[in-house]
């Protein structure tokens, strides 16, 4: 590649920038970032709502003039090798790379948006840019109400971060258990224990149905009439589902719930958010809601551009596309039928890219990826977690688990044979280096009792 190609990446995240470094002055590099903010790093978000960094600490190194901020792709022309951007401006490509990341995924709730709106009711935020964070953060205030939909790596993030900022946070899981994609029942038990410590009201199984928002001035909806209500202390009530379930129906929820007429808003009034209803009939109250639903990737542009698309952008070994002079990396990319949707395996794929478009290509094989998360408390009363491979054994796999009550440690490490396939690490971290080397070189593990104690196999 010489020093006068042009390469366009669509997307100022991690991933393009990380290109953008890697290629350095060996091509003509345009990176188009649709955030008019500062390149951030987006793992670093619920730190910054917890309060405990300023936006400012997450920035990523500077692009330079390649990046141009507050610009939008909206057409990729093939044939021109050209992308059409919403300021009328064309940027001509010898080389398209798409960048595009995820949108977070907004559940289909009844109420969420109004009929051909698009316009989510205040109160209501994604957690996915740095623009939910700061509107989240400035919504919140110590005794807010918070509901936090969605009990995943994002759920879980999101509802510890409200908690260290004093909201009253409840935390709504459909799944049986705290982040069932990365930890197993044991694990995710004691995930759960350290949130409710941190003051999280956690519910699984739990489905949402819908969100109640109002706007004044309003107007009570004919047949409906207020629910119920109990002699709980000021501020705390609830509504019993329709069928005359007790209180015991769901314990735990009487502090949250409350009975309220139904309403209509009057034309053009804002709607804000006051209760989110349950599957079985419940209302929470809510000042807050956060959608943490997972993400999706964003496809579109290449799907509008005729490039093949499945949940992701397909891609192949070097990060090609259908039309081989377009490329895709991190959380819109699909390679091998699957999409990461983690910085890790963004900053693989713009590294193997890089080295691709340099002449020095070697194989992208996937990510072997490791997911960390620390979950602050108190004092010393944080707690660190890492999971890597398969968490959950197949028939046949062994396991090995070493746990400690009083220390609130928890290790489980899974085989297949003689090889190490997964793991999850709760409270002390210390051999999850040691351990994740032995996963990832793919090799058996010489003392895997030594690699589960706490010098980490050293």
């Amino acid at each position: 590649m010489t020093s006068e190609k042009r390469v366009v990446v669509i997307g100022g995240g991690l991933a393009g920038l990380r290109l953008a470094d890697r290629l350095g002055p060996a091509a003509v590099v345009t990176v188009l970032g649709e955030e008019s903010h500062v390149p951030y790093n987006r793992v670093l978000l619920a730190e910054v709502l917890a309060g405990r960094y300023a936006p400012e600490v997450t920035a990523l190194p500077a692009p330079g003039p390649a990046l141009r901020r507050g610009v939008r792709a909206v057409r990729v022309d093939r044939a021109e090798r050209a992308v059409h951007c919403d300021d009328g401006t064309v940027t001509p490509y010898d080389t398209l790379v798409l960048a595009t990341g995820s949108n977070a995924v907004l559940p289909p709730l009844r109420g969420l948006f109004e009929p051909e709106g698009r316009d989510l009711p205040d109160g209501v935020h994604a957690f996915r840019t740095m623009d939910d964070c700061l509107a989240l953060s400035a919504a919140v205030r110590p005794g807010a109400r918070a509901v936090v939909i969605g009990g995943g790596l994002l759920g879980v993030s999101a509802a510890r971060a409200l908690a260290a900022r004093g909201a009253l946070v409840v935390l709504a899981q459909q799944g049986e258990r705290l982040m069932e994609r990365h930890l197993d029942a044991d694990a995710s038990a004691l995930l759960a224990a350290h949130l409710t410590e941190l003051g999280v009201e956690i519910h699984t199984e739990c489905r949402v149905r819908g969100l109640v928002t109002t706007g004044p001035p309003a107007a009570a909806l004919p047949g409906l009439r207020p629910g119920p209500r109990a002699s709980n202390p000021p501020g705390h009530h609830r509504e019993m589902p329709p069928g005359g379930a007790g209180p015991s129906a769901r314990p735990g929820l009487e502090d949250r719930v409350r009975a309220e007429p139904g309403t209509r808003r009057r034309a053009n009034a804002p709607r804000k958010v006051t209760h989110v209803e349950l599957a079985d009939g419940y209302r929470l109250e809510a000042d807050v809601v956060v959608l943490a639903c997972g993400v999706r990737p964003r496809t579109g542009l290449a799907q509008a551009a005729g490039l093949e698309v499945r949940t992701g952008i397909v891609v192949d070994d070097h990060l090609r596309t259908s039309d081989p002079r377009v490329h895709a990396i991190g959380d819109c990319a699909e390679h091998a039928g699957q999409v990461y949707g983690l910085a890790g395996a963004a900053l693989e794929q713009a590294d193997a890219l890089a080295a691709v478009l340099t002449g020095t290509p070697a194989p992208y094989t996937g990510t072997r990826a490791l997911t960390r998360l620390t979950l602050g408390g108190a004092g010393n009363g944080s707690l660190d977690l890492a999971a890597f491979g398969e968490t959950t054994p197949r028939p046949g796999d062994d396991v090995v688990r070493l746990a400690d009550a009083t220390r609130r440690t928890y290790r489980k490490v899974v085989l297949r044979g003689d090889l190490l396939v997964g793991g999850v690490l709760l409270g002390e971290l210390s051999t999850v280096g040691a351990l994740a080397r032995t996963w990832e070189g793919g090799e058996p593990p010489h003392d895997l009792f030594h690699l589960l104690t706490d010098d980490g196999g050293h």
